[in-house]
């Protein structure tokens, strides 16, 4: 048994890098009750983040579109050393009964990972979280807040993370996005 875990955590440590990994279980954060993916759909600027091995740019964004099928394009973009990187992935509702709680992939042998919308008001900020358990001995989670704009009031950036923190989200780590910039011809 203790092999196996061994083994277990020294193939889960690479994928989990820049994260500090939590001890136990995710939080069960509440989600956007009534969510509207019509109206969620469109360009949205990362405003802050938890540091994550796979944003290492500025200047990122994520644009959503709905697709025919209800299955949803995700496009990301960043800057990383002068050049516009963007990769595009399918997101999906996992449950019916609640919206907000999606799932979004960049590849095809990949599970859907969780992105769960807690609070939007749809024209100016959404509060997205992503958790992922393992083994339910700790969990290594992500958190945005994202606007519609490429900045947001400290105001606005101050209440979303006393949201994270009341769902019980460590949001001590959350980091500002570079979005100063961004609107350059490279």
């Amino acid at each position: 048994m203790k092999l196996s875990f061994v083994l277990v955590f020294a193939f889960i440590l690479p994928l989990i890098g820049a994260q500090v990994p939590h001890w136990g279980p995710c939080p069960e954060p509440s989600v956007q009750p009534a969510f509207n993916l019509k109206q969620f759909m469109g360009r949205w600027f990362e405003i802050a983040k938890l540091p994550a091995q796979f944003e290492k740019g500025r200047c990122i964004e994520t644009n959503f579109t709905l697709k025919v099928d209800n299955s949803i394009r995700v496009v990301s973009s960043e800057i990383l050393k002068g050049e516009l990187r963007k990769i595009e992935g399918t997101g999906v509702i996992e449950d019916m009964k609640n919206p907000a709680k999606l799932g979004i992939s960049y590849s095809y042998v990949l599970p859907y990972s969780p992105y769960w919308i807690l609070s939007t008001d749809y024209v100016n900020t959404a509060l997205v979280y992503s958790c992922t358990d393992i083994l339910r001995l700790f969990h290594v989670d992500f958190a945005w807040i994202l606007g519609r704009t490429r900045t947001l009031p400290e105001t606005t950036v101050e209440k979303a993370m006393e949201t994270f923190a009341q769902n019980n989200i460590d949001v001590s780590r959350m980091i500002p996005s570079k979005q100063q910039g961004c609107d350059k011809t490279l």
